[in-house]
């Protein structure tokens, strides 16, 4: 099993440019699996398509076509990027929250979408996993924000939901930032393919660069 920092020291040397390895390792997005009733699963051309943005923006080698891993699988430490999302209720066991808590102290980072309906209970979930930090937000400084694609004003709008200013709020180990959760935005939804949600080019062009921006910040904080 590759540890999580060799995945993203390959990504450094290999995906950002620094290097030029003749057979450069893919890696993949994984997609968090969670119980609770949740659709973990919405959203199925997201992923993929963020993929191929990175690719062509950032210059990564993601495998288009991303894994599933289930929050309480040793397989989660074979990713350096994990992405969450869902519109209902989420609930870890014990096992399961110290499984992503360890995840996420080696070197792992998880993205949270909210879909719209899941924020009470990722709340809940993720107070299992750090009892002594609350989600804090993130001010629109925050590097996240300006990586390759510049945000001065934080998280693009996406989708209505209940017509709220999106926010980005993170939990952090070590002064590093672990999790990332973007709430009233729909990043997701902005990233699937054009005819699933008929968003304009411009509002899928912004979600994919926010998207980008995240991986990015994810591999070289």
């Amino acid at each position: 099993m590759k540890s999580i920092q060799f995945l993203v020291i390959l990504a450094l040397f290999a995906g950002f440019g620094f290097v030029n390895l003749p057979e450069a390792p893919s890696l993949k997005m994984a997609l968090l699996k969670y119980n609770g009733g949740g659709d973990w699963y919405a959203n199925p051309t997201a992923l993929p398509n963020l993929a191929n943005f990175c690719n062509s923006q950032l210059g990564t080698n993601f495998e288009r076509d991303n894994a599933v891993v289930e929050v309480g699988s040793a397989e989660l430490f074979n990713y350096a990027f994990v992405h969450m999302t869902g519109h209902g209720n989420v609930v870890f066991s014990d096992a399961e929250a110290e499984n992503l808590r360890n995840y996420l102290i080696a070197g792992g980072f998880l993205h949270i979408d909210d879909n719209y309906g899941m924020d009470p209970y990722i709340r809940t979930a993720m107070a299992k996993v750090f009892p002594d930090q609350e989600f804090v937000e993130l001010p629109f400084e925050h590097p996240i924000y300006s990586q390759k694609f510049r945000f001065q004003e934080g998280l693009p709008k996406i989708h209505k939901h209940d017509d709220q200013n999106p926010q980005g709020f993170g939990l952090f180990f070590e002064n590093r930032l672990v999790v990332f959760y973007s709430f009233e935005c729909d990043l997701g939804d902005g990233w699937e393919d054009q005819d699933v949600h008929k968003d304009p080019e411009e509002v899928r062009r912004q979600a994919l660069q926010m998207g980008a921006n995240i991986v990015q910040f994810a591999f070289e904080q």
